[in-house]
């Protein structure tokens, strides 16, 4: 239990410490340990990673401000590239106390110890010292005393080697053989996403992690009118227990006491609801009411489920999403926010969510889709969905090389549908997507409407009236990227038709179309499609891709260029915390 790979040793300039992996590219120490980071190159080796060692930054800072006695002392750092090594596991916060005392072990770095070495000790008391500490006291009078080097090392239980809290001080007299701990329910006051990685009774990680994403939702739109403090004194009400004395610094601080401390569950909800009244946001306001939600809740606006009828085909919702958002981020044209989150019914766990300039998004996501299929059940049908600016919804996202070592397109190697990221937030087109998907679960058959590259003069508005109204799945001769069939193409989301396929390139929609190509891709399309359920296309059009990409005709296949957009709200249950682009 004591080899664990992912205990780091930290360089700041000269300065040396501690640390711990807890993402596969983000490592905890403390703030002292890199106090000059803004300045000196830091870099991180861990102790059985071969001593090479790999560049950081900090990303979040606990706010303590230089003295021995101030709180925060916390720092995260996010490596250069990520490492391949398990991350540390944490512990539930009261396993580091008992009758008799838990043996506590802490790996550091001091002088003449390039290696490590380790530090036996034990919690003197579960009671914090200041609202922060918990002291620590040597478990021998012989043995390795907390000296320099050990600022930042996990503290972890002996016999199973997870996590239950962070060196943080020694004593400055050699001859008393204490120091100090930050417990690892303290630490995650200062960066939220710890309380995802820590046990708590009451609550599972997706509820933890949802409730986290949409209070730093809220805070993100500006000063409230109600105070961390009051938010929680409602939520527990008069029988509850009362605030801790240091107060709350945060919207996350109440947040994370609740999920930590409270054993009420009931009052988490509360939390979530009051907090709805004093944010201006109307996506973050409705998604902070529906916490917690259940399956049956999963659709927007809380619509429940509606059972298959006879005839309609395999259950949609048995497909498990790795859903891909990519947004503008709202801080340039060029940079969006990716997020990666891989489904398991209704339950979504964010993958990897990071803001970057638009040559960083195809590596990025394809990482972090490749890492979400460890979140999904072994028998899960897979299916990849992009969610698209609309300037975006023709991208090559299915051509991509998968991997770095696999050269092969990422649409043959699993069901990938594109959707429109404005449709997507829309209440209405999402409720007139339900809608349409309960009549098509008792039709025999789809209906086909098919948009001819001579169409291009066609009112927009009546197409999307005429859609609504008689057309289950469109078919375009042409890619939406000549003005006239952009706007045709627009109408079409408007009209909430769940299917649409086009041709990425060939014909550009202009007004001769002698042996037209658009033609020629629309008979094959409905020769094709006839007798197939759209709740089943993403299957076919998978087929069909592998068909095209294997084919060895010297002419490309007509499916070589294939696009599909396709979207169930009731397998694709909104992202929620994510609803609009958040300015950095």
């Amino acid at each position: 239990m004591t080899s664990a790979s992912w205990h780091a040793r930290i360089s700041c300039g000269r300065d040396t410490g501690a640390g711990f992996l807890v993402t596969e590219r983000h490592v905890v120490t403390c703030a002292h340990v890199v106090a000059r980071g803004t300045t000196d190159p830091v870099s991180v080796s861990f102790a059985h990673g071969g001593g090479e060692s790999v560049g950081a930054r900090v990303i979040a800072h606990g706010g303590w401000d230089g003295r021995d006695t101030d709180p925060g002392d916390l720092a995260v750092l996010e490596l250069d590239q990520d490492v391949a090594l398990k991350p540390a596991e944490f512990a539930a916060p009261d396993e580091a106390y008992g009758d008799p005392p838990r043996k506590l072990l802490a790996y550091g770095f001091p002088k003449r110890y390039e290696e490590g070495t380790l530090a036996e000790y034990r919690a003197t008391a579960e009671q914090l010292i200041a609202g922060e500490w918990v002291q620590l006291e040597a478990w021998a009078a012989h043995g390795q005393p907390l000296v320099p080097g050990f600022s930042g090392a996990a503290v972890t239980l002996a016999d199973s080697g997870r996590v239950v809290g962070m060196v943080s001080a020694a004593a400055r007299d050699p001859g008393v053989r204490n120091g100090r701990m930050l417990p690892a329910n303290v630490m995650a006051r200062y960066w939220p996403r710890l309380g995802d990685l820590i046990p708590t009774p009451e609550y599972d990680g997706p509820q933890k992690e949802r409730l986290r994403l949409l209070v730093e939702e809220a805070a993100r739109h500006g000063e409230l009118e109600c105070s961390p403090q009051r938010l929680y004194q409602e939520a527990v009400t008069a029988f509850g227990p009362p605030p801790p004395p240091h107060g709350f610094a945060s919207l996350w601080d109440a947040a994370w006491y609740l999920l930590s401390e409270v054993t009420d569950t009931k009052a988490a909800v509360r939390f979530a609801e009051r907090l709805a009244d004093f944010v201006e946001h109307t996506p973050t306001r409705t998604a902070l009411r529906s916490w917690p939600y259940t399956h049956a809740e999963a659709v927007p606006g809380g619509a429940p489920l509606a059972a298959p009828a006879p005839g309609s085909g395999a259950d949609t919702r048995s497909w498990s999403p790795i859903l891909v958002e990519i947004a503008p981020s709202g801080s340039g044209d060029q940079q969006f926010l990716v997020e990666v989150s891989a489904y398991n019914g209704s339950h979504r766990k964010v993958v990897g969510q990071r803001r970057l300039p638009a040559d960083r998004v195809r590596p990025y996501a394809l990482e972090r889709i490749d890492e979400a299929y460890h979140a999904l059940e072994p028998g899960a049908r897979e299916l990849l969905a992009f969610v698209l600016p609309r300037r975006w919804l023709n991208a090559d996202v299915a051509h991509w090389q998968r991997s770095a070592d696999d050269d092969s397109p990422l649409g043959t190697f699993a069901p990938l549908v594109v959707m429109d990221l404005e449709r997507r937030r829309s209440g209405g087109l999402q409720h007139k997507l339900l809608q349409k998907w309960r009549e098509l679960d008792t039709q025999r058959s789809a209906r086909l409407r098919r948009i001819g590259c001579g169409t291009v003069g066609q009112d927009p508005v009546k197409l999307t009236i005429g859609l609504r109204r008689g057309a289950d799945m469109v078919g375009f001769g042409a890619p939406p990227r000549a003005d006239g069939t952009r706007r045709l193409f627009q109408a079409t989301l408007n009209a909430a038709v769940p299917v649409m396929l086009w041709p990425r390139s060939g014909c550009r929609g202009g007004h001769t179309h002698d042996d037209c190509r658009g033609a020629a891709f629309l008979d094959r399309l409905a020769e094709h499609l006839a007798g197939l359920t759209p709740g089943e296309l993403p299957t076919h059009i998978h087929e069909l891709r592998e068909t095209a990409y294997a084919s060895e005709s010297p002419e490309p296949h007509w499916a070589s260029d294939l696009a599909l957009l396709w979207e169930d709200p009731r397998c694709l249950p909104d992202p929620v915390g994510y609803q609009h682009s958040p300015v950095g």
